[in-house]
């Protein structure tokens, strides 16, 4: 790709997630993610009203008046997205394939976290550590995350989560937010999505496309596994075959959220021919509520 064709690319992927951050999610990304904790701002003279708990004793024997600690919410966050280049993330049966969703749904959080002043950065994935781009403040940050998501071509085509995540876990020390957006075919990450959750606010977003919750009945097909590259024929018109696709689907789908939940995560299901903006509209404003 020609550097004036990536830098439209770019171009065009941060003003489609400026449009929708400002009509989907002004105040509702603050709302929805606070800051880590209280520190420390000044004392003053205590008012009617005035949690006694908070009069700061040493203040008020020295001067003989009451005064009390004010304390301000420690907002800046860091935000990391674990972002799913696997091959399996090109598949799509429309104009958009998952990677297309992924990539937008990656910069309007990326965008959203630039925004209110926070620190964003991102661990791209196959079953390799594709790229890590350390955690980052201003636009420059976003221009690198937009870059990598839009310019790197993966060495690896499967998928393995649970490196991604030890790879988090190891670079991030301080408490952050992850984004971890895929396609969720990998093997097992139970134990680093565990260990990664007890000290990490984590969210999975889900991102798949309908064809694989439902074939279209167009007869004998022959299908390869774009990770694996194993092939077989695949007779869509058998609705013992279309009975199964739409129950693994509707399994995996309640493994995922059964696992998220008992990790003590949050889950988020897209699809491809969905608004997208809904699903994460309700997320967030389900997590405002929770706080």
């Amino acid at each position: 790709m020609e550097a004036p064709d990536l830098l439209r690319k770019v171009r065009k992927l941060e003003i489609r997630a400026k449009g929708l951050m400002n009509q989907l999610l002004s105040g509702e990304y603050h709302s929805a993610f606070r800051g880590m904790g209280m520190t420390f701002s000044e004392v003053r003279a205590y008012q009617f009203g005035d949690d006694i708990r908070n009069i700061d004793w040493n203040v008020t024997a020295r001067t003989g008046d009451p005064y009390v600690k004010i304390f301000e919410e420690e907002r800046e966050l860091t935000v990391m997205l674990l972002i799913d280049i696997s091959a399996s993330q090109y598949f799509g049966s429309r104009d958009q394939n998952k990677y297309d969703l992924t990539s937008e749904i990656a910069a309007l959080l990326a965008l959203s976290a630039i925004s209110n002043q926070d620190k964003v950065g991102a661990i791209l994935f196959s079953d390799e550590i594709e790229k890590y781009i350390p955690p980052q403040k201003g636009s420059k940050a976003l221009l690198h995350i937009l870059r990598a998501i839009l310019h790197h071509k993966p060495s690896g085509k499967q998928t393995n989560l649970e490196k991604a995540l030890d790879a988090f876990y190891r670079t991030q020390k301080k408490r952050s937010i992850v984004f971890i957006l895929s396609d969720f075919i990998t093997p097992s990450f139970q134990k680093p999505l565990q260990l990664a959750a007890q000290k990490h606010d984590v969210i999975g977003i889900a991102v798949n496309d309908v064809l694989e919750k439902k074939f279209p009945s167009v007869g004998l097909i022959h299908a390869m596994d774009a990770e694996t590259g194993e092939c077989r024929y695949i007779d869509t018109s058998d609705p013992l075959v279309a009975r199964f696709v739409s129950h693994q689907f509707y399994n995996k789908q309640d493994e995922l959220k059964s696992l998220f939940s008992t990790s003590g995560a949050d889950m988020v299901h897209i699809q491809t021919e969905e608004d997208y903006s809904t699903a994460l509209h309700l997320f967030f404003q389900k997590r405002t509520k929770r706080m």
